[in-house]
């Protein structure tokens, strides 16, 4: 079971990382930080969990740095590029 979890975080993570390489996700959209943030945050706890010291260092640093990404980018002035309406956008020929 733990293993099972292990991979849903690793997955989470490395599908945010190749989404962001592949330039189909910028890293600062939701998609790539909750991904992230998911993803570290599970990796984190089963380390803490296994006393693994040195990836709960990794993990943990990882999580807390996305989640301020994401907090920010919440409350972010910033139109998000990903909810502009097609109808909002004005193109003249």
């Amino acid at each position: 079971m733990l293993e099972s979890i292990q991979i849903i975080g690793a997955l989470c993570v490395l599908l945010a990382y190749i989404a962001a390489q592949v330039k189909l996700t910028g890293q600062d959209s939701y998609p790539y930080l909750v991904l992230n943030v998911v993803g570290s945050g599970i990796l984190a706890l089963l380390a803490l969990d296994g006393r693994a010291w040195g990836f709960l260092l990794l993990e943990g640093s990882w999580a807390i740095v996305t989640g301020i990404g994401l907090i920010r980018r919440l409350f972010s002035a910033e139109p998000d590029i990903e909810q502009i309406r097609w109808s909002d956008v004005d193109i003249r020929l």
